[in-house]
């Protein structure tokens, strides 16, 4: 039989949760039944994919985006409704946020190069003092071969900012929010910068860097590492898994 403290202490332990600094609570947020039968993986906490996951049979959904970030706040609204939900059907919600961005084997920048063929990987991307990216070097390839080869990847159509060079032999991945890595991008004369989400600047921080950038939305670009976990998590325990797209492109 696996228990939820089972998937709780295992998970913790691989991911390093308790030593990465983040304004997300990583691990166990919302205690549900003890025996876990069925786990569905999602990339973020929401009320809809609660319900998708309660139809599946569900005992635990797993998250990348959990729904504490640091700060006390009432259960009402929103918040109360998503919690609640999860309480009455006695379903537990795990978050790992850094932890799964992070992670040299099944985090989203390391998957999102391996699906490259990037070599001499290192981290990449300092957040608060700490790299949650990654970058390394690829066999010259066209920017287009390499938008499709992600596209793919990811299921999604990216957002590219072609302003660097016409072959791609240098790249770094930071997923999700992380447009802001752009000026570091660009410092380190990378080729090619692999995000989830832009903002407004972003487009002329690559253009007067000198850099290509392809985002392919904060959601998508933060499947990869859920997927790899979902399939660890399959491995180590007898358990169903299933992964729900609650689809989003931005």
């Amino acid at each position: 039989m696996t228990t939820r403290e089972d998937v709780v202490r295992f998970l913790d332990e691989y991911l390093h949760s308790a030593d990465i600094a983040d304004s997300s609570r990583n691990g166990l947020q919302v205690e549900g039944r003890a025996r876990v039968r069925k786990i569905v993986f999602g990339v973020s906490a929401g009320l809809e994919l609660f319900k998708k996951a309660h139809a599946a049979g569900a005992d635990m959904v797993i998250v990348h985006h959990g729904l504490l970030w640091g700060k006390e706040q009432p259960l009402t609204g929103t918040f109360g409704r998503r919690v609640g939900f999860l309480l009455r059907h006695d379903i537990s919600l795990l978050g790992y946020h850094l932890p799964l961005d992070k992670h040299p084997q099944i985090g989203h920048n390391a998957l999102l190069l391996k699906e490259l063929s990037v070599q001499n990987i290192r981290p990449f991307g300092n957040y608060h003092g700490q790299d949650i990216g990654f970058c390394g070097e690829i066999k010259p390839a066209a920017l287009s071969s390499v938008v499709r080869t992600l596209e793919k990847f990811c299921g999604a159509k990216a957002l590219v900012l072609p302003f660097g060079a016409k072959k791609i032999c240098t790249v770094g991945a930071v997923s999700g929010g992380g447009w802001s890595m752009i000026p570091d991008a660009a410092a380190q004369k990378l080729d090619l910068f692999i995000t989830g989400s832009l903002d407004e600047p972003a487009q002329e921080l690559c253009r007067e860097g000198a850099l290509n950038c392809v985002a392919l939305g904060h959601y998508n670009s933060e499947k990869p590492g859920v997927w790899a976990l979902m399939k660890l998590v399959r491995e180590r325990f007898n358990v169903q898994t299933q992964f729900i797209d609650i689809q989003n492109p931005i």
